[in-house]
């Protein structure tokens, strides 16, 4: 065939033509589109120069924390300040929005990417309305006046960081599908996740996570290394009072008396406002590893200077944790040394909510509405076991007869056992309290048992609380129906392990307890149980007291390195047990800020996002519950026994991914569109 024929060469002479102006028009709009991007990320680089200064600071930007930052992480300096941009912030400013009597948070990360910054303070105290309202703080006069939230609806937080040195296994994910791990720590895998490589394939290994909020009014002044970032995390309290509208402020970064970069905030307040108390209900225990940190004994003797410095102490934890939307138990044992069967005298003000007011120096969430929940004999150390059905009686009439008269809302039980498989005795003593002729009828029984597993052995057991892993989907469905439908009956979960739902461990992601929250909400579970705060004597590994402040592994036996998971022992995990961090360490002097109080980890923060989560979905759920159901599944598609079982032969395992986003620009999408059901705009 010729390819040189006259019709072949009109062809051509037609073609090419246009050809050449249509690749023209697209290298000229090509170039075009390049010089507009260029000139917008120009504007966002200028957006974030520092003002004055030749100091080591790099970077500055914003996210809301749950992506979290590594140390290591120079994310503006790698990727550019166009690929930093998500929900909250647009590359030069911060855009919140929330409901009043709700805590809104965001995150603020400093970049020393090539020498060291020095002497970098932090300043963000108020947001001013339209109307001249003013959301704002006043500086504690004291150390310990962080403990005073009345003048105080901004606090911002010095993140530390602990180094991942091994994963959390097995108490937050098996080791048979790489999906289990975080996203961060998986090694290469494919299939259904067959992983292959080693430790040092994990991109996170041996890296700096954050989890360690200490108020900045400890540390006013900080240096970033070369190399590295530092947040700064910023809560803010929006009063129940405050008029809806937009709030600005500024955030003020200096290197020495330099001013280095001026961030505008601005705040939208919706024409809403989140109940004091909580939808979902939490259960977080308060041990006594603090003694020792803040006193220096590990044992109080009652009616001391000690024993009374530690009820402030610990009433501050309770306050704390009420800010963060979260209930509290303890032990039980009072160091006012009361006598008979009723809470120490220490525990009035806890249940009555005085703690939780001004006099107290507490303002917030949940002001003047007491703790909801107290655990009698918590992990069965009720004083009276082994003793008879009469004693029995005698006891929980008392209990039952103290709470009826002086405080009646609060949900109370005895904790009759931590996970035994001894179910004859627990139903003997459920049982006994359940055919009691006096009021003890009525006081509620609780184990820690498998809910399957026991149900039909312990019919007597009003609360049964389960950890869970996996499980026949169908059985559990069964089992849960029931239990919630017997008006005797409660289910709890406590824990969390994935892929069921997020976990507790230092390196999960930052969403993890937010999907926790909504999982609760989405499968009707009663209470969520988190089984220690304070674990920071490791007795059940044998390693004794842990540095907190320097070592992520709180839980573990005797450790050795694996060349697959890193850092391994017994149990070995990753901020296990710890969501204070002692404000007072006399066991590790060098870390200790001298504040009678605790110190708040990130994850309680993030909890604290899923639980206020939740109630914008009640909300939303009263006034549009098709839209609201579909946002709820679309967030959390699976949660816990729905994942089901991959051998129902072996119910040990389940190879699967998991099935909620980790993006948080998701999850705040998620509340936008709550918040507009909820009011409209």
């Amino acid at each position: 065939m010729d390819t040189d024929s006259p019709h072949q060469s009109r062809t051509n002479s037609a073609i090419l033509p246009a050809l050449c102006n249509n690749l023209l028009r697209r290298f000229v709009a090509a170039l075009l589109l390049y010089f507009s991007l260029s000139s917008a990320d120009a504007q966002l680089n200028a957006n974030l120069q520092k003002i004055a200064g030749p100091g080591g600071l790099s970077a500055a930007w914003v996210n809301n924390g749950e992506d979290k930052i590594l140390q290591e992480d120079l994310r503006a300096a790698k990727n550019g300040v166009a690929n930093v941009r998500n929900s909250v912030w647009d590359g030069a400013n911060v855009n919140l929005f929330g409901a009043k009597n709700e805590v809104v948070e965001f995150n603020l990360v400093l970049e020393a990417a090539h020498k060291p910054a020095e002497m970098v303070s932090v300043s963000f105290n108020q947001l001013v309305g339209t109307g001249g309202a003013v959301i704002g703080s006043v500086a504690p006069t004291s150390p310990d006046g962080i403990f005073d939230w009345t003048q105080r609806n901004i606090e911002n937080f010095y993140v530390r960081y602990l180094e991942i040195k091994g994963l959390s296994f097995p108490g937050a994910y098996g080791k048979y599908d790489e999906r289990h791990v975080p996203v961060g720590l998986q090694r290469p895998w494919s299939g259904a996740g067959k992983a292959s490589g080693t430790w040092n394939d994990r991109p996170n290994h041996n890296k700096h996570y954050p989890d360690i909020a200490v108020p900045l009014e400890l540390v006013p002044t900080f240096s970033i290394a070369p190399g590295q970032s530092q947040s700064i995390w910023s809560d803010i309290y929006i009063p129940a009072s405050t008029p809806p509208g937009k709030y600005s402020g500024t955030l003020t970064v200096k290197e020495g008396n330099a001013i280095a970069y001026q961030i505008p905030v601005t705040l939208t307040v919706r024409n809403f406002t989140l109940p004091d108390v909580p939808t979902i209900k939490t259960m977080l225990y308060l041990g006594d590893d603090i003694n020792l940190r803040y006193t220096g004994q590990a044992s109080l003797k009652p009616r001391t200077p000690a024993a009374y410095q530690m009820t402030q102490i610990r009433d501050r934890h309770f306050q704390v944790a009420h800010r963060h939307k979260i209930a509290l138990i303890d032990s039980g044992s009072s160091w006012y040394a009361t006598s008979g069967d009723a809470p120490g005298a220490e525990w009035i003000p806890r249940l009555n909510g005085q703690l939780f007011s001004a006099a107290s120096h507490y303002a917030g969430p949940g002001t003047g509405v007491g703790n909801d929940v107290y655990s009698i004999g918590t992990y069965g150390q009720w004083n009276w076991k082994g003793g008879t059905k009469e004693q029995m009686w005698a006891h929980t009439n008392n209990w039952e007869s103290w709470f009826r008269s002086n405080s009646p809302a609060t949900e109370h039980f005895l904790y009759l056992i931590d996970e035994s498989p001894d179910y004859a005795e627990i139903e003997t003593w459920a049982s006994w309290m359940v055919s009691n002729p006096g009021p003890g009828k009525y006081l509620k029984s609780f184990a820690t048992v498998n809910l399957v597993k026991s149900q039909s052995k312990l019919p007597d057991l009003n609360i049964t609380a389960t950890t869970f892993d996996q499980g026949d989907t169908a059985v559990w469905n069964k089992a849960v129906k029931a239990q919630l439908a017997n008006p005797d009956k409660e289910f709890y979960l406590y824990n969390g392990t994935r892929p069921s739902q997020g976990t507790f461990a230092l390196e999960d992601d930052g969403v993890a307890l937010r999907e926790m929250a909504w999982a609760q909400y989405l499968k009707g579970v009663q209470r969520w149980f988190y089984w220690q705060s304070t674990y920071y004597n490791d007795f059940h590994g044998g390693r004794g007291q842990t540095n907190v402040f320097d070592n992520a592994a709180t839980f573990s036996g005797t450790t050795s390195n694996n060349s697959v998971f890193g850092e391994v022992g017994k149990g070995h995990s990753n901020g296990n047990g710890v969501l204070f961090y002692p404000g007072t360490d006399l066991v590790f002097s060098k870390d200790s800020y001298g504040v009678s109080g605790p110190i708040a980890s990130l994850r309680l923060k993030f909890w604290r996002r899923g639980i206020q989560d939740v109630d914008y979905l009640v909300l939303a759920n009263k006034i549009d519950p098709a839209a609201t159901q579909t946002i709820l599944h679309k967030m959390v598609p699976k949660a816990l026994w729905d994942y089901g079982l991959s051998d129902p032969g072996d119910p040990t395992w389940v190879a699967t991914d998991i099935s909620w986003s980790i993006n948080p620009n998701d999850w705040e999408s998620a509340r936008s569109a709550l918040a507009h059901i909820i009011d409209g705009q």
